[in-house]
């Protein structure tokens, strides 16, 4: 049976227990709560991510809230190589396809999930065995002013595509650190959208990333501060 931590009450007892386990293994901290290590994430995706929201004691689980709900503080997990290189794009939230009359920049779910971040850093290179791999040193970010406006130009272009319904002409390629994507577990995975005339159609469900570059940014100015 898992062992589980009942929610941090505040921010301090977030990053004590963030930094507890820094430096351990993902197998040491799997033990710890009495969970076993799967040979590989092909088929356990957000294993890694489950680990650390256990450890940690966040309560969201699958719900759209943040994470640490109470201290309004989201928990991200960045996948980086041995040089410190980020591996993956980080998932933000799913992108609205219908009823978006009157949304803002302000009052968007991406903006509420990235206010506050917690970001663990941990050990993704594939040529290390999944029990050895390492948690690092916690990071807990709130966008500066730069990186909100360069969010923020990002939502608003992506969103224009899906409010005119230009959404099938949405790819990766848009967005300097923001971009969406399919987010779904196969092409049957179809959600409703609007089209360009207006009329409702069947659409792959889209989601927020931040790319690869963004996150390597905040990493870099933690690391040099």
């Amino acid at each position: 049976m898992t062992i589980k931590y009942s929610a941090p009450t505040n921010e301090a007892e977030l990053l004590k227990r963030a930094w507890a386990i820094a430096g351990l293994t993902f197998a040491e901290v799997a033990e710890v709560f009495q969970l076993i290590v799967p040979e590989s994430l092909n088929r356990y995706k957000g294993w890694v991510g489950h680990l650390i929201e256990i450890a940690l004691g966040a309560t969201a689980g699958s719900k759209a809230e943040r994470d640490f709900q109470s201290l309004g503080i989201e928990l991200k997990t960045l996948p980086i190589d041995k040089n410190g290189k980020i591996l993956e794009t980080t998932f933000v939230s799913l992108a609205p396809l219908t009823q978006t009359t009157g949304l803002i920049w302000e009052t968007s779910h991406v903006r509420y999930k990235l206010a506050k971040v917690l970001w663990i850093p941990v050990e993704g290179s594939r040529d290390v065995p999944l029990a050895l791999r390492r948690i690092g040193s916690p990071i807990l970010w709130q966008p500066n002013a730069e990186q909100e406006r360069l969010l923020k130009r990002d939502w608003e272009e992506l969103m224009d595509y899906i409010i005119l319904g230009r959404v099938q002409e949405i790819d990766a390629t848009l967005g300097e650190v923001l971009q969406l994507r399919p987010k779904a577990a196969n092409s049957r995975a179809l959600t409703t959208g609007i089209n360009e005339r207006g009329e409702t159609i069947k659409t792959l469900p889209l989601g927020f990333y931040l790319r690869k570059q963004f996150t390597q940014m905040i990493l870099q100015n933690y690391l040099e501060r």
